[in-house]
């Protein structure tokens, strides 16, 4: 038992355990073993999981290529503490990470103009009959790497929070941002509070160095946008 508590995570400096460092430090920052012994969660009395892992790995020349050729089978009868549900997560693991290979990745829409921006948020605002304000999320290449609905409102307006709609764009680490909301009247043209708006956002973004490229704004077939009339 004294064996089994000097190995068990339990018992390490918490920055040290995988679950922590990968919530603290990033996943970027753990190795294989750890990675590996985050899915197989426990060890045994003989040794902790990332121990266990270590040994997995090393059979297999510390390389993953090798290790997904092992079977459900072989992992238990090779190795102490590897039940059948263990076994099972590990192969299921490296066989989504193979898929992942395969895959190509999602070919995400760049913004290169206002029509762009107008082109992928018509059909999501034309025929609302209230306001909702929205936010693209840009990173260096000007590709949409999300959009959110910042908030939804009558048919005069809607309100807006600058402080959230900066932490959002921070915590998706945004290099600009594009502001898009409709007008159900069916006119496009600005009213104050959208300029005033489109000022305050601007002015966060400089701090923030995320810069606001524009403000679309769509009314039913039509739009206006604040960078192509140059006032942002």
């Amino acid at each position: 038992m004294e064996e089994y508590q000097k190995t068990s995570i339990r018992n390490w400096a918490m920055e040290d355990r995988p679950r922590e460092k990968l919530i603290h430090k990033g996943i970027a920052s753990l190795s294989d073993a750890e990675l590996l012994a985050i899915l197989i969660g426990s060890g045994s009395r003989k040794e902790s999981a990332v121990d266990l892992s270590r040994k997995i790995l090393m059979d297999a020349h510390n390389n993953l290529n090798e290790l997904g050729k092992s079977t459900i089978e072989s992992l238990q009868k090779r190795y102490h503490g590897v039940g059948e549900a263990k076994a099972i997560t590990i192969v299921a693991a490296l066989e989504l990470g193979r898929r992942r290979q395969l895959c190509s990745p999602l070919q995400k829409p760049q913004i290169k103009k206002s029509e762009d921006v107008f082109a992928l948020m018509n059909p999501a605002l034309a025929d609302l009959p209230h306001e909702e304000f929205w936010i693209l999320i840009l990173n260096q290449a000007n590709r949409v790497l999300t959009r959110f609905n910042v908030s939804k409102g009558g048919i005069a307006g809607t309100v807006i929070d600058v402080r959230l709609i900066m932490e959002k764009a921070l915590y998706q680490h945004a290099s600009s941002i594009i502001l898009c909301h409709n007008h159900p009247s069916g006119n496009k043209q600005p009213s104050q509070p959208d300029i005033s708006i489109t000022k305050k956002l601007t002015e966060a973004g400089k701090i923030l160095d995320i810069h606001v490229l524009d403000h679309v704004i769509i009314a039913e077939n039509h739009y206006f946008s604040f960078a192509d009339e140059g006032i942002i």
